[in-house]
């Protein structure tokens, strides 16, 4: 923490005092006593910024305060609207001057602020509202930090000097940038642990040790790969005696259901699983605990008066004691992460102090010890929270409305900078059956922070997809496929999150700040540096067994993942997909790394695959390491030159022995025409335009190159074969597949087709579909 702000970066009067922490970021404070605070606070840990240049000048008995992005008037006096403006110098349009008090409302679409995020989803059905963020369509945003509790000097919250606290961020449209002066101050996202990155399993169900363990080898057998066991509450004592309360709380194993506890641990272990437990720990250690006697005798207590020892979160005493007695030997014996499910409110002994922040807080740097990577996996306790993933966002309804709501709220969380959410894919409870919903979650899990399957205790509600039809069922494993393919490409965002200030999932408007994206395409979401996602979150037409998503394309090519449609952008399009299809775009020159092969565990792969989306030149860097906390990484820099057509992959820079070897490597270069290479063998898929080449082993230190033998030309999809396929699947009568067929086969130019198309008596609903084949390259 560097909480003290640079003397010559702020301007002081009795009572009030304006902190220059960047061009576009004031911290502005009132205080009746004269004092203010130079603590650590809940939310923000530093203020000591590299200096940002300003001037100021007397305004009364006040002053003018001008950085190079902004201008402060204030008066001198309490804050009030005004007495206290900020304008912006390169902003236009009359919200861009912001008075103290200023309402900041969110709603969807908003031209007010952009939201936040929310603290749960607990049996929410669609939309919730959302807290406030500090990306804004009125181009300013704040940040109230009044509230917040002090750090001491041993990081334990305690009471606060000062009156007024707040920060004001002045980014006009750049969404991005004012994130990144969020992550200044606060702190960045954390490094999460590779494994973190594949499917996690859970579900709310009184497991036997035996039952979950023949659950995993399923899924192994069945193809569909996990990397995290989480165990609901059922894993301690639930049927409790008379006198002891609630089995919502329990710490010790339940026996009867895992007679062997260390070796059900290990023998997940040796599944290449690691395990989190779930903790609803409110109602305190009581006397049948295992580790009762140890944790009385630590604090002074008498084991055998059997009085319970309250859950005293905010006492650093019992807080220690409670880590070392209760949940370190459980830790010990092979629990790998702890899952806070704290839902008993937000008063504390110290007034002012929220529980669920400091159980975070205090959870996620304990789980650091020994040198592991911390992680803690818990709900959301306010802006601040993105230091401790993974968030847990709660119970959510099964229905359409929420699948639906999930992708806006888990983007719009990147505007308070809280970048890991956790959602019940699927979702958890009531709601009705429809596999096509569930098998849409489980490509949205895909393209989530993280993919964690979950549902609540009833036999019908479970995501295994066996559970499923053979359509949802071949969709969902393939979901759960691709998610650990996809995991160098995680990992390396994952690095890009801590290391740039920009999360994995973020609105579209972040990278392109105009209208369409603000108040039309709030659903479309940006996932890492190289896709654009535009969630499937609606049924299907019954005749034309397609999904409808409209999205805003960003200027530039952009290029269907799984198929290799190209799409102009700088326009609105509507994506038109099956079930087993996935509206995924990447832009022209995107690299994204992929597992190659079967083996589709979470480690640094021996095989990869690189999917190169011609078009434009392209450069991305696969990031390694080793998971420790103090990480000894790679980097691999790989390459793309259009003009050329050629594929560079880069010697490892750092510390190659993290990079498996040998590793062999794959190219396919997605959107070209038939092409050959030198020096390597290659085949070509027409239907895609995927050119794709086996490069062998590469050594690390070396690294390789691939060159086309002719510069690339754009692949031309063949549209008379995708319509045909397309008619066929039509749910209609067949005259209107032929009459269909005969008005495309009469007119084969292009604009005559899109023409006539609005004319021809068929279906409304058909005519979309087809015209977006005809309309994605033009």
């Amino acid at each position: 923490m560097h909480p003290l702000a640079r003397p010559d970066q702020s301007v002081t009067g009795e009572h009030w005092r304006v902190t220059v922490l960047t061009p576009r970021l004031l911290r502005l404070e009132w205080s009746d006593a004269g004092v203010f605070e130079d603590r650590a606070t809940q939310v923000v840990w530093h203020r000591d910024l590299p200096p940002a240049r300003f001037t100021v000048t007397p305004l009364g008995e006040g002053i003018r305060l001008e950085t190079d992005a902004l201008r402060l008037d204030y008066d001198g006096r309490p804050f009030s609207s005004a007495g206290l403006t900020v304008r912006q110098h390169s902003t236009q349009g009359h919200h861009t001057v912001w008075h103290y008090g200023d309402p900041e409302p969110v709603l969807r679409p908003t031209r007010g602020n952009m939201g936040g995020t929310a603290r749960t989803l607990d049996e929410v059905d669609g939309a919730l509202e959302l807290g406030t963020g500090v990306v804004s369509a009125l181009g300013w945003a704040t940040l109230d930090d009044a509230a917040s509790l002090a750090l001491d000097e041993d990081g334990w919250p305690t009471p606060r000097l000062g009156d007024a606290d707040l920060y004001f961020f002045g980014h006009g449209h750049d969404g991005a940038g004012a994130v990144r002066d969020l992550y200044a101050i606060t702190g960045p996202q954390p490094l999460l642990p590779r494994w973190a990155f594949g499917n996690w399993w859970s579900r709310y169900h009184p497991y036997s040790a035996s039952e979950y363990t023949a659950l995993m080898d399923r899924f192994a057998s069945e193809g569909m790969p996990f990397s995290v066991a989480v165990i609901d509450m059922d894993w301690h004592w639930v049927e409790l005696a008379d006198g002891h309360g609630s089995g919502w709380t329990g710490f010790s194993w339940n026996t009867d259901l895992f007679p062997a506890p260390d070796a059900f641990l290990t023998g997940l272990h040796e599944r290449g699983l690691k395990v989190s437990l779930n903790l609803h720990p409110a109602d305190g250690v009581r006397s049948f605990e295992d580790a009762y006697p140890a944790l009385a005798r630590r604090l002074g207590r008498d084991p055998e008066s059997q009085e319970v020892i309250e859950f005293a979160v905010a006492d650093p005493a019992f807080m220690a004691a409670y880590f070392d007695t209760v949940l370190h030997p459980l830790e010990d014996a092979g629990v790998d992460f702890w899952w806070l499910d704290w839902q008993q409110g937000t008063s504390s002994a110290l007034p002012g102090l929220d529980p669920l922040w400091l159980l975070n807080h205090a959870h996620y740097l304990d789980s650091a010890r020994e040198g592991k990577r911390p992680i803690t996996f818990s709900r959301y306790a306010g802006p601040g929270s993105h230091r401790y993933p993974v968030g847990f966002s709660g119970d959510t309804v099964t229905s359409w409305d929420s699948l639906d709501f999930q992708p806006y709220f888990t983007a719009t969380a990147a505007n308070i900078g809280y970048g890991w959410w956790s959602h019940d894919i699927g979702g958890h409870m009531f709601g009705t059956r429809d596999d096509e919903m569930v098998a849409r979650w489980f490509q949205l899990g895909t393209f989530s922070p993280i993919n964690r399957l979950h549902s609540t205790a009833s036999p019908f509600m479970g995501k295994e997809p066996w559970m499923f039809g053979i359509e949802a069922r071949t969709v969902m494993t393939e979901a759960l496929r691709l998610r650990h393919r996809l995991v160098p490409y995680l990992y390396t965002m994952n690095e890009v999150a801590h290391r740039t200030g920009t999360p994995l999932v973020r609105p579209l408007y972040h990278a392109d700040p105009r209208e369409e994206t603000v108040f039309s395409s709030l659903n479309t979401f940006l996932f890492g540096s190289e896709l654009l996602v535009a969630p499937a979150t609606t049924p299907r037409d019954r005749r034309t067994l397609r999904t409808a998503t409209t999205a805003w394309l960003p200027e530039g090519t952009w290029v269907d993942f799984f198929d290799g449609t190209p799409y102009s952008g700088g326009r609105f399009v509507t994506l038109h997909r099956t079930l087993e299809q996935y509206p995924v775009l990447a832009k022209a020159g995107a690299i994204v790394p992929l597992v190659n092969g079967e083996d589709l565990n979470v480690a640094n792969p021996a095989a990869l695959t690189i999917r190169v989306f011609a078009g434009a030149d392209g450069a991305f860097t696969l990031y390694e390491d080793d998971d420790a906390a103090e990480p000894v990484a790679a980097r691999t820099t790989l390459t793309w030159d259009q003009a050329s057509g050629t594929f560079v992959i880069a010697p490892v820079q750092g510390d190659a022995s993290v990079v498996p070897h040998p590793r062999t490597w794959t190219l396919e270069v997605v959107g070209i025409a038939r092409a050959e290479v030198d020096s390597y063998g290659s085949t070509y898929d027409a239907a895609s335009g995927t050119l794709r080449v086996e490069l062998g082993a590469v050594e690390p230190s070396l690294g390789a190159s691939v060159r086309l033998t002719a510069p690339p030309t754009r692949f031309v999809p063949d549209a008379d074969a995708r319509l045909f396929a397309l008619i066929t699947q039509l749910q209609v009568g067949y005259p209107d597949k032929h009459a269909l067929w005969a008005f495309l086969s009469q007119n084969p130019d292009p604009a005559r087709r899109v023409a006539g198309l609005a004319a021809l008596p068929i279906a409304e609903d058909i005519k979309p579909v087809i015209a977006e084949v005809l309309l994605a390259r033009l």
